[in-house]
């Protein structure tokens, strides 16, 4: 028995694109979003489409006589840096949208470090389900360990952006209109302008007058 097909990313994420801006669309007409959260997230989804585009897209099914007999552990590249080829560029620049968006979506992207941990459990998490790509469908893809390096890196300096434009004047209002209520963005501003305002003087009580 031989079996052999493509698919595509378009049938599949394609759907899920047009759900997810229908429920956003319902969401600011209930008052629920504010448009401007709407067209960050819608971004957001996007972007992440054209990722699992690149990275897990197209699955290329074929099991039977034409099916790759190599084992999977072979597909693993436990060696870092000594076998970086080009690729390496391409990778960093992929994740730096992810490392922008991370302060305006996120909750927990407060520091460089756990900017690191989230685009490295991400990179990780991709490395895995190309894996497992092989495993189950003889998918041609391989897993290397400088993807996840430079994928870390590219977030990295996503997130240094991200902190660059938030103290930009020009850019601070409309990103943290747009930014998610919650996020990491907007409770620094909340700390920030709290830190800044005076506190309120002290009650002065009224003398006590005695007989």
């Amino acid at each position: 028995m031989d079996i052999r097909f493509q698919m595509d990313s378009a049938p599949v994420l394609g759907p899920l694109l047009v759900l997810f801006a229908a429920v956003a669309v319902v969401q600011v007409w209930r008052g629920r979003w504010r448009k401007y959260h709407a067209l960050l997230q819608l971004a957001a989804g996007v972007y992440l489409s054209a990722v699992l585009s690149l990275t897990i897209f197209p699955l290329n099914v074929t099991w039977g006589v034409y099916a790759n007999q190599a084992p999977w552990v072979g597909q693993i590249n436990f060696i870092p840096l000594l076998t970086a080829d080009l690729t390496f560029v391409p990778n960093v620049l992929m994740l730096v949208p992810a490392g922008f968006l991370l302060p305006l979506l996120f909750r927990h992207a407060t520091s460089p470090g756990r900017a690191a941990l989230i685009t490295a459990t991400v990179s990780l998490t991709l490395e895995a389900a190309q894996l497992l790509s092989y495993i189950v469908l003889n998918n041609g893809r391989s897993v290397d360990v400088n993807d996840v390096l430079a994928n870390t890196l590219g977030g990295l300096a996503g997130y240094a952006l991200a902190r660059l434009a938030l103290r930009a004047p020009s850019l601070r209002a409309p990103l943290l209109a747009a930014a998610r209520p919650g996020s990491a963005a907007l409770r620094e501003e909340h700390r920030r302008t709290t830190a800044g305002d005076p506190p309120p003087p002290a009650p002065i009580a009224d003398p006590v007058v005695r007989p």
